[in-house]
C-alpha cells in the first residue's frame, strides 16, 4: 500500500477498463489523485466528442460511489499530460494501463531531472473484449 497515489485520464465513456484502474489505484493507495483532463486538453487529441468536464467529473464520482471505493480522493483538473505528477514530491505511486506506461516512465524520468524521488509504476493490464482491448475510442 502507497501513501499517496495518482492517476489519470480523460474517464469519458467509463468501461470495465476505466473499473480495473479505478479499482487498482484505490486498492494501492491510502489517498489517491486523479487528474482529469480539462475539456481544452481532452479535445486536443481525441476523435470522437469527448462529454465536458463537469459531467465526466459527476460520472467519475458516481462511478467511485459505485464501487464502493475508499472516500479519500481528490479529482484535479490537468491542462497537460502530466498533472501533478512531474511537481508533488509526496507522490508514492503511479497506476497506468499498459496503453500508458510509456508516459509514466516518461514522467519519471522528468522527476529524476527534477531531483523528485521517482513513483512506482503499477501497471492495470488491458481488458479484452473479442481479443480486442476495451477502449473508449472504440464505444
Amino acid at each position: 500500500m502507497f501513501k499517496k497515489v495518482v492517476v489519470g485520464g480523460t474517464f469519458n465513456k467509463i468501461h470495465k477498463g476505466h473499473d480495473d484502474l479505478l479499482k487498482t489505484t484505490f486498492n494501492v493507495g491510502e489517498y489517491v489523485y486523479i487528474g482529469l483532463t480539462s475539456d481544452k486538453f481532452a479535445n486536443l487529441f481525441r476523435a470522437e466528442k469527448v462529454l465536458v468536464y463537469k459531467k465526466r467529473k459527476d460520472n467519475l464520482k458516481k462511478k467511485i460511489s459505485a464501487l464502493n471505493l475508499h472516500s479519500n480522493y481528490e479529482i484535479l483538473k490537468i491542462d497537460d499530460m502530466y498533472g501533478i505528477a512531474t511537481l508533488e514530491e509526496c507522490l508514492n505511486a503511479i497506476v497506468v494501463s499498459e496503453e500508458t506506461l510509456p508516459r509514466a516512465q516518461e514522467i519519471n524520468a522528468i522527476r529524476f531531472k527534477k531531483r523528485l524521488k521517482r513513483m512506482t509504476i503499477v501497471v492495470v493490464p488491458f481488458v479484452l473484449k473479442n481479443n480486442y482491448p476495451v477502449s473508449s475510442g472504440l464505444m
